[in-house]
């Protein structure tokens, strides 16, 4: 990253330190670093979602909008990820340095979310062939203090619980067209299922072992890295008992000057994988935790003329 010096001590210390699992803030090669999440926390957003991983800080909103479905997806709806990267979020990002990792970011996540597996666009459909919704994700990167793709990724999947679709009712007129009746009530509206939703985790591979959750200093050392997408598990997002799904690979990125042979990837994307559940399973639960509390107030009506 530009603006990050480290000398040579300082790296061949990283280093050795990965080799013998024990890295330079105390964690093993497999731990997160703590994570801060907030929810709801734009208030003209159909759902929103602010989380900060160490120094590393990411706020998304998402807003929806009526469309028309593709004419070779007729029942589905659809999604988009805007990815826009602070000045101030490092030096690097000074001018339009953040424009290409903006776009590799997006890029990643829509591939990740159009996987068959992954998301399922057919709830956002309304009319089939006619009408349906579109989520415009909008990813703003106010810091960055590594592992931006993680980070993104769980405020994404945060911000999309939290996202309520208004009900709507939808009627076949003469030619063709369609009248639909939006409600106004803002409680007259619907959740969006995102258990399947998918998370991606980076895999830096430093010296001969692979991390996850790199610090800015860590992925400076980093030869390769390796971003995976795995699809969630849709028990962890709800109180009903229903059946287990298994997390499946969805996408694959890489980024840095080194390779990979076969097996060395192979084993990345396993230990990627095994990430993945756990950060699901911890997401889901302080999501459905923080659902629980907002439900147990009483929505009572103030105001005056009552």
């Amino acid at each position: 990253m530009a603006g990050l010096l480290l000398s040579r001590t300082e790296k061949v210390y990283i280093v050795n330190g990965i080799e013998e699992d024990f890295r330079s803030d105390g964690r093993s090669n497999y731990d997160y670093r703590p994570i801060e999440l907030e929810t709801n926390v734009v208030s003209h957003a159909s759902g929103s979602a602010r989380l900060r991983l160490a120094n590393t800080d990411i706020l998304v909103g998402i807003k929806t909008e009526v469309d028309i479905p593709k004419p070779e997806t007729p029942g589905l709806g659809k999604i988009e990820f805007f990815v826009d990267c602070s000045a101030n979020a490092t030096p690097e990002f000074e001018g339009r340095g953040g424009e290409q990792l903006a776009n590799r970011i997006s890029n990643i996540l829509q591939r990740a979310y159009h996987a068959s597996q992954a998301f399922n666009l057919k709830q956002l459909c309304i009319f089939e062939g006619k009408q349906c919704w579109k989520l415009y994700v909008d990813i703003l990167i106010l810091e960055c203090g590594g592992n931006l793709c993680d980070a993104v990724s769980l405020a994404v999947k945060a911000a999309l619980f939290t996202t309520r679709i208004p009900f709507v009712k939808a009627a076949l007129m003469d030619g063709g067209d369609v009248d639909l009746q939006l409600s106004d009530d803002p409680f007259d509206s619907k959740p969006l299922v995102v258990g399947t939703a998918p998370l991606l985790v980076t895999l830096c591979k430093i010296g001969n072992k692979f991390v996850v959750d790199p610090s800015a200093e860590e992925e400076f050392c980093s030869i390769v890295s390796v971003v995976i997408g795995v699809s969630g598990n849709p028990a962890h997002y709800t109180t009903e008992k229903i059946e287990n799904v298994e997390s499946k690979f969805t996408t694959i990125g890489m980024s840095g000057v080194g390779g990979l042979v076969p097996d060395t990837l192979k084993s990345a994307i396993s230990q990627g994988i095994v990430a993945a559940k756990c950060l699901d399973s911890a997401l889901g639960r302080s999501l459905l935790r923080e659902r629980q509390d907002i439900c147990s107030y009483k929505k009572d009506s103030y105001g005056f003329l009552k």
